[in-house]
């Protein structure tokens, strides 16, 4: 296989870092994608409406049964609370937007990397978009995501065992943490391509590992893009246009202009 000429460990971070910016150029050249987009975004936009609506009604629940007064005291900690409610609410909508988002509108995403595929490379036989094709590949679709998201919920929950060592628990639960999620959303984004290549398990992890500083690169861009407000709800066709991108650089050994 033909690889993109290397230019050094921060060049190829940074190469991967970009690819999530130019999935927006790419997108913004051609317009017809916008209809492959369009599913998945009201999908997201949906989830991520329900996850705050249910998010910040659970925690005002919980907060409005403590115990209140006039004091200025009473108001700081309904104050503090409030503000914390809201954090955990932010994380919360960004697991649920993450994993719920995905699971829904895999089979959508799958059929949004294979078009990106056709407009860069045109090896592919351009079949009209229909719902009868959505449909077609929906129930695997949807296996093969609950399957990656059982492992990463599975996974997470291994690592809270780092935070009963004592001293330096919490600092490698962190790093663990934010290692394992760089690493998902990598192999997340990647696999709508590996999927249709039809490449098991092996041959995805050693594709993952033969382009560890790359990837780390394109999965910081899709993290930080996942933790701007409302923008979130675009990360996830921007994700998918910039990992087939990268796959199909990666192929053809060099920089491909959309």
């Amino acid at each position: 296989m033909a690889e993109v000429r290397r230019s050094g460990a921060w060049g190829e971070f940074y190469r991967g870092l970009s690819y999530i910016p130019r999935a927006g150029h790419f997108l913004r050249q051609h317009l017809g994608l916008l209809k492959y987009v369009a599913i998945p975004f009201l999908i997201n936009v949906l989830t991520f409406a329900l996850a705050v609506f249910l998010g910040m009604r659970f925690f005002a629940r919980i907060v409005d049964r403590l115990p209140q007064g006039d004091a200025w005291y009473f108001l700081l900690i309904y104050g503090l609370l409030w503000v914390l409610a809201i954090l955990m609410v932010a994380v919360l909508v960004f697991f649920t937007f993450t994993v719920i988002g995905n699971l829904i509108a895999a089979p959508f995403n799958g059929l949004l990397s294979e078009r990106v595929e056709i407009l860069l490379t045109g090896s592919l036989p351009d079949v009209p978009f229909t719902l009868k094709s959505v449909l077609r590949d929906t129930g695997r679709s949807i296996l093969v995501e609950a399957k990656k998201m059982l492992i990463f919920v599975l996974c997470m929950v291994l690592l809270l065992l780092f935070n009963l060592l004592p001293l330096v628990g919490t600092f490698l639960y962190a790093v663990s943490t934010l290692a394992l999620t760089l690493f998902f959303l990598a192999w997340e984004y990647l696999s709508f391509v590996h999927e249709r290549k039809q490449m098991d398990f092996s041959r995805q992890w050693r594709y993952l590992m033969d382009r560890k500083i790359l990837l780390l690169g394109f999965a910081t861009g899709v993290l930080a893009l996942l933790a701007i407000p409302f923008l979130q709800l675009l990360c996830i066709p921007f994700a998918v246009i910039a990992a087939t991108l990268l796959w199909c650089e990666e192929q053809a050994g060099r920089r491909i202009s959309g």
